[in-house]
């Protein structure tokens, strides 16, 4: 029991290091206008993240249904971010 109560302060603490991290990368964007643009990572970022909630909810034991919709928004969300670098790269942009 305990391997799984550091399995999961782990992961708490790779998600709150994972939004610190998008929003010190907004933040540095928007004060600066250096750096990436949200547009470049948000998409890619969720994707991450919703693939930890869903490592997140199986190691707590929730119902599989959770894991389902956290692990189906991170299929989304990455498939949504591939599909318009995919796009963007055929324009030569």
């Amino acid at each position: 029991m305990t391997d799984l109560w550091q399995i999961r302060w782990l992961l708490d603490a790779v998600i709150v290091f994972t939004v610190l991290e998008g929003v010190g990368l907004w933040l540095y964007h928007r004060l600066t206008g250096q750096g990436l643009a949200p547009g470049e990572y948000a998409l890619n970022m969720l994707s991450g993240l919703c693939l930890m909630l869903a490592v997140r909810a199986a190691v707590s034991g929730l119902a599989w249904p959770w894991v389902a919709v956290c692990l189906s928004a991170s299929g989304l969300a990455h498939g949504w971010d591939m599909s318009r670098r995919w796009r963007r790269q055929r324009l030569g942009a």
